[in-house]
């Protein structure tokens, strides 16, 4: 930032200060997400926000190459002890904590010390990712569906379980019956943070819960995700509860997925529909789909991160586990909705093979990467698969991390887009990851990730 810049940033920080102080508001956290999914923080008095937009907070690059229990790589570009880098809070998205009171938070971009961006920042690579579609007249909104697992101490063990108000049917009215107040307190936590719910359900699993929030532009679309994990773990603690987002929390159970909402915009108009293209869709929407399809063996290794992630990504679960296309086709990786006829804001894309350990940041930024590339390229989708993949010849996703892996160190796109240092330390920390888990058997590797994220 300029000196122009840097005092209307301080200038705004204490006017934002001056209203948080007088709801006795006392610490505002500013939070980024590293390359292993985890949401780290920092923390400021309110009183010293104005300091904070202005010269940033200090924190290490190293984390850039933590792995997921916390240990560390190196890669070409980052590692090790020294060096330091600048949180910046982006005070558009400040926010007060419903579900913790006293706090606001803050989503950082994070600069070098002499104020330029830092070349490994996931959310400015969101940011960079989303302007680029600007710039070909293309909008798009996003969103993220949350999944998560409720846990409590069980009284006759260490060991955690499903509290017994959490058990019941696949999205059966009884669990939602039991657990009614805590999903009521979710609800308020959320509206009090003018985050706009679309619904909130039990999932498939035993303790097994899910919300949707309305779509958003992408990078604010990863802020919401973040926002929304974190209140429903404040909110699930209020209640004796032990909140895990982990993309699995048993193994051989189904999993935690993080589900990513897409449709694009040109004109007001939504291009997933009134087109000629499939389906309905328009021939820059189909593209666009089709980069991502295309893409979808190195995406992997950036939206289901981790050794476990592969545990949840498996046929007949929904998780999306064939490199496909289909109409309300809840197995493809990749289902079209095209939504009632009525409404021309429904229809959309999902991709369903991505889980909540992945850094939403990069995730919809390497999306659009992928996106943006079929549509340069005029990409057409092949024929929708009409019935379960795994009675078809659909190609199977990479089923483990070191395979995502091979494609996502030969996609030259990812590489490109992403910039080497960016890029560099991913591949670093997906390695870190897979020797991490070499010897762990799947439910020693489900145990060792339940609590971390």
């Amino acid at each position: 930032m300029d000196s122009t810049e840097r005092e209307h940033a301080g200038s705004q920080a204490r006017q934002h200060a001056a209203r948080l102080t007088a709801k006795d508001i006392h610490g505002v956290a500013l939070t980024w997400v590293d390359n292993a999914g985890m949401t780290r923080v920092k923390a400021v008095p309110t009183a010293h926000l104005a300091h904070a937009a202005q010269w940033g907070v200090g924190m290490s690059p190293v984390f850039d190459v933590f792995l997921s229990d916390d240990s560390s790589v190196t890669s070409t570009h980052i590692g090790g002890p020294v060096g330091d880098l600048r949180l910046i809070p982006d005070l558009d998205r400040l926010t007060v904590l419903a579900a913790q009171p006293g706090w606001a938070w803050a989503p950082a971009d994070r600069h070098e010390q002499d104020g330029t961006p830092y070349a490994a920042c996931q959310r400015q690579f969101a940011r960079r990712m989303t302007a680029r579609a600007a710039a070909q007249d293309i909008r798009l909104l996003m969103g993220f569906e949350t999944e998560w697992t409720v846990t409590t101490r069980s009284a006759d063990g260490p060991g955690p379980r499903v509290p017994d108000s959490a058990e019941g049917p696949a999205y059966g009215m009884t669990r939602l019956v039991g657990m009614s107040g805590y999903l009521r307190d979710i609800l308020e936590a959320l509206a009090a943070q003018d985050v706009d719910v679309l619904q909130i359900h039990p999932e498939y699993t035993t303790g097994q819960f899910e919300v949707s929030v309305a779509p958003a532009e992408p990078v604010h679309a990863a802020d919401l995700t973040v926002l929304v994990r974190e209140t429903v773990r404040a909110v699930s603690l209020h209640h004796g509860l032990t909140a895990s987002f982990a993309p699995v929390t048993a193994a051989g159970s189904v999993g935690n997925g993080a589900h990513l909402h897409l449709s694009l915009w040109r004109d007001g108009k939504n291009l997933c529909r009134g087109g000629d293209g499939p389906h309905g869709m328009s021939r820059a929407c189909e593209a666009f789909l089709a980069g991502a399809l295309d893409e979808l063996p190195a995406l992997l290794a950036i939206g289901a991160p981790l050794p476990a992630s592969y545990l949840r990504l498996r046929p007949n679960q929904w998780a999306g586990p064939y490199q496909c296309w289909g109409v309300e086709n809840r197995e493809a990786a990749l289902r079209f909705v095209p939504g009632p006829p009525l409404s021309p804001d429904a229809a959309n894309a999902e991709l369903k093979c991505f889980d909540a350990a992945a850094n939403p940041y990069l995730l919809t930024g390497a999306v659009i990467a992928a996106g943006l590339r079929g549509l340069d390229r005029g990409r057409t989708l092949p024929a929708p698969v009409t019935g379960n993949p795994a009675d078809t010849d659909a190609t199977r996703l990479p089923d483990s991390l070191p395979a995502a892996l091979e494609h996502f160190a030969r996609s030259s796109l990812l590489r490109t887009e992403l910039g080497e240092p960016l890029f560099a330390s991913l591949l670093a920390v997906r390695q870190g990851e897979a020797d991490l888990a070499r010897d762990l058997a799947p439910q020693a590797l489900a145990a060792a990730l339940r609590n971390r994220y």
